[in-house]
């Protein structure tokens, strides 16, 4: 079954346009579609959930280690995270269709600190339309998604600042940042 999963995510990248041409593709999250609920178990065992993190921005990373575009946007969540901090933007790289050893070893090898949440049997990623790999999806301070991004984004350049800082409750300046 996770052959499947793998092989609909290959052809759904495959069939985005958008994608070849600027590495991600950014859509709004659909007025009328209900917020999924997110209950996931970290790699220490602490469930997460979405209403837990209420009053911080979210950037719910789908991603798998075997997924080259998702290894190379890493580092650069990293970097998102450091930047704003978990009491303003808490990023959950949430693995879809691994086991921890895996996982462990990745991050490891990898010197990722990320929270990193497990999602064994690709549930959570079906219920968030996450089709794709790497996806993101947008959380904003009062817990509703604001975008859906497609694709390998660098976190840490100006347009994925665009992107984060609406989602703020007191955005931070750029030349306030060290």
């Amino acid at each position: 079954m996770q052959r499947r999963h793998v092989l609909a995510w290959a052809l759904g990248a495959a069939a985005m346009p958008a994608l070849a041409q600027r590495g991600y593709d950014v859509t709004p999250w659909p007025a009328r579609q209900p917020v999924p609920p997110l209950q996931a178990l970290d790699m220490q065992g602490k469930t997460w959930t979405l209403a837990e993190l209420r009053g911080r921005a979210v950037v719910l990373n789908f991603w798998a280690t075997w997924c080259p575009p998702c290894r190379a946007e890493m580092p650069s969540l990293q970097q998102l995270a450091e930047i704003y901090g978990p009491e303003q933007l808490q990023v959950l790289a949430l693995n879809v269709g691994e086991g921890p050893r895996r996982i462990a070893q990745y991050l490891q090898s990898s010197g990722l600190e990320l929270t990193v949440l497990l999602d064994p049997k690709s549930e959570i990623a079906r219920a968030w339309d996450a089709r794709v790999l790497p996806t993101t999806i947008l959380i904003d301070a009062e817990g509703r998604p604001r975008q859906r991004v497609r694709g390998e984004v660098d976190w840490s350049g100006r347009e994925a600042q665009a992107l984060v800082e609406p989602l703020l409750r007191n955005p931070i300046k750029p030349d306030a940042r060290t």
